[in-house]
């Protein structure tokens, strides 16, 4: 009540409060601040400057919800017209719109609107507004018309992926939305918002919907969006001719390979026979002869790092017009990085190492699949008769490999031991077509062929024995390279790759560096540019060397190979995980036998595969089991199984290095398809038996 005993009007405000408007009762005035009370209770302070509009009535709550009913009919283009030109207050265009005498509820529905549509207006201050320029009115009209356009795009596509229809759009950008997903896509937010609707996982709502209708094309799309956007082509490219001229060497190679190889990097010769003293050479394909760092040729090789394998089919990492200039391919003089190890025939030492650029004339291509069966290790010791090319020479090798073997497992302190068989896949086309990239849906022929055969043992080994001399090579001679290293067999020290020499112990060598495949590993390729810098320059080949010591190129392209590698590798296990799963299917087998790993993973007896069985999880390691397979999902790549019945106590397989070190995590991944990591080991060739 006032002094003079009349009652006060009441003094309401309403205010921006950092974009937002409040209105609230004025319980104490100032020029410079308000203490404004707020229909909760909450008492504010507000700078004079911050508060729009003062009025007496209605009541703030009853204001602001009129004003916002009120706001909402309005005529943005009308008001656009009315409003002044020029700067102008939200009470200026209040009384131009509604009436002269506009009144408290119609100027904030003014300001309300004016702040909601910047599109139309300008905010040039507390309250203070612009017109903005026709045309760009227009721009924004067209833009908010687009913008519920898509809204409604993604709401029918939505609804059609709900009701297990695919739409076009986002069939094309299907790998981009699961794997790398553009969050404003409208594909991407479709998925999203079907995938809510029907409380199901993306995945599974696109397979539904039909999305995705092979298996196997997800995986090879997937990877090749990952690794290859711009696709598996090669631009046009021929293959350079090696400079100068090249002596003939006075040899008769041989290699040894699977009979899918095209990429055939080495050959051996064995010369001396019955002298006292024999010569053992390991030729390599010579790119690196032709071919220069930065040149177009190195750049593709370069960008994949790598040849991919995977059952009938391969993505090469050089053109396969270049491939072919280079291969050691029969009846043909080929140039090549050649180790020639002078040895004492009667105790196999070595007692000259030399190295030399030349062309080699290879004799032969001998292929494992046609000879596995008969060279055994009876006819290479003289047990049996041996009836196959270059008998006698591989009978030395054989002898000399495992010489090579037992001192490598002396230095490691303890011998290598091979419980896992390696695998071959071979897939049957309809017409014996093998040209063609695989569908998903041949029929896959899976046969065993165990580590350590007597084939694969002479060419590890020459190939460790070259590998290792080179690598030691170079650092005598100042010369960087890239290296592989282990410092040690305790549980969890993996292989590291680096740019100085150091001990291997998982391979009991001093210094291990890979130089054998140049036509398929770029790290090959660049020790062999060092290598043959070596060979030319010998003492000053460090001045001469593509790479110097401490180049930051060697470390970049460690880095490249390393995320390269380990990516194809994954991608081999997923796809031969796929195979073998087919082939489960294709024989239509109900059961398996295995071995129990551990926590319930086991591993089958027949084919390449780590799953988990239900019942097995508190059997001991090594429990040979049947068990009984419960499904199979081709997408996911996951084998169900449970147990059927232990079928004999006795361990199924003898304890590995691996195993002894504690290191069994590919069984893990190997359980997880949709995060599978291969086992990269070092031995040569790798893989055992690339297709072509």
């Amino acid at each position: 009540m006032a002094h003079d005993g009349t009652i006060a009007a009441v003094n309401y405000a309403l205010f921006d409060d950092a974009g937002k408007f409040l209105a609230g009762r004025v319980m104490s005035d100032t020029d410079a601040s308000l203490m404004i009370e707020l229909d909760s209770g909450k008492r504010v302070k507000v700078k004079a400057a911050h508060v729009l509009l003062r009025f007496s009535a209605p009541v703030p709550a009853q204001l602001m919800e009129r004003a916002h009913a009120l706001a909402g009919e309005i005529d943005l283009d009308l008001a656009w017209e009315f409003a002044p030109e020029g700067e102008f207050g939200f009470g200026d265009l209040a009384r131009e719109y509604f009436d002269a005498n506009a009144g408290a509820e119609q100027q904030a529905a003014a300001l309300l609107r004016l702040f909601d549509a910047p599109h139309y207006f300008r905010r040039a201050g507390k309250g203070r507004f612009r017109k903005a320029p026709q045309e760009v009115v227009q721009a924004a009209l067209l833009a908010i018309e687009r913008k519920q356009q898509v809204a409604a795009q993604i709401d029918a596509w939505a609804a059609e992926l709900q009701a297990g229809g695919c739409p076009t759009s986002v069939q094309e950008q299907l790998y981009r939305i699961l794997f790398k997903p553009d969050k404003n896509a409208p594909e991407y937010k479709a998925v999203v918002e079907a995938a809510r609707r029907s409380q199901r996982a993306p995945l599974d709502l696109l397979k539904a919907a039909g999305a995705i209708d092979s298996p196997y094309q997800f995986h090879w799309r997937r990877f090749l969006f990952e690794q290859f956007p711009r696709g598996t082509g090669f631009p046009a490219l021929s293959a350079p001719a090696p400079e100068g001229r090249l002596e003939l060497a006075p040899v008769q190679a041989f290699s040894i390979d699977d009979s899918l190889t095209t990429e055939i990097d080495d050959a051996l010769s064995v010369t001396g026979l019955g002298s006292g003293t024999v010569v053992f050479g390991v030729h390599i394909a010579a790119p690196g002869l032709a071919i220069t760092p930065d040149s177009p040729v190195d750049k593709v090789a370069r960008e994949r790092m790598s040849t991919v394998y995977m059952p009938g089919w391969k993505i090469t990492m050089l053109p396969d017009e270049v491939v072919q200039a280079y291969t050691l391919i029969e009846g043909r003089d080929c140039p090549a990085v050649s180790v020639y190890f002078t040895i004492d025939e009667a105790s196999l030492e070595v007692r000259e190492v030399q190295t030399r650029l030349e062309r080699v004339p290879i004799a032969a291509n001998l292929r494992h699949d046609q000879l596995d069966d008969v060279v055994t290790e009876a006819s290479l010791t003289g047990e049996a008769v041996a009836e196959y090319p270059f008998a006698a020479e591989l009978a030395f090798a054989f002898a000399l490999a495992r010489q090579l073997k037992a001192r490598r497992e002396q230095a490691r302190g303890k011998p290598e031991t091979f419980n896992r068989p390696d695998y071959n896949f071979r897939l049957q086309r309809p017409g014996g077509d093998s040209g063609c990239e695989p569908n998903g849906s041949e029929t896959v022929v899976i046969t065993e062929r165990r580590r350590g055969a007597p084939l694969d043992l002479i060419v590890s080994e020459a190939m460790i024995l070259a590998n290792s001399h080179w690598g030691g090579w170079l650092a005598e001679l100042g010369v960087p390279g890239i290296y592989r290293s282990q410092a040690s067999l305790a549980p969890g020290i993996k292989v590291r790759m680096g740019v100085k020499p150091a001990p291997h112990a998982g391979m009991g060598v001093a210094q291990y560096t890979w130089a054998t495949s140049p036509l398929r590993r770029y790290v090959d390729l660049v020790n062999q540019w060092q290598i043959i810098a070596c060979a030319r320059h010998g003492r000053t080949a460090a001045l001469a060397a593509p790479f110097r010591p401490r180049d930051a190129t060697l470390f970049s392209v460690i880095s490249s190979f390393d995320a390269a590698y380990s990516a194809y590798g994954d991608f081999q296990h997923v796809v031969e995980r796929y195979w073998a799963l087919r082939s489960l299917e294709q024989q239509e087998l109900a059961e398996l036998d295995a071995a129990v790993l551990k926590e319930g993973l086991v591993r089958a007896d027949s084919l390449p595969l780590v799953f988990r069985a239900l019942g097995c999880e508190n059997l001991s390691r090594g429990t040979r089991v049947r068990v009984r397979i419960t499904g199979i999902d081709l997408l996911t790549l996951d084998l169900h199984a449970t147990l059927l019945a232990c079928i004999a106590d006795e361990p199924a397989f003898a304890t590995t290095a691996a195993a002894e070190d504690g290191d069994d995590g590919d069984d893990e991944q190997a359980a997880s398809p949709l995060a599978l990591a291969i086992d990269l080991t070092d031995g040569e060739p790798e893989p055992a038996a690339p297709p072509a």
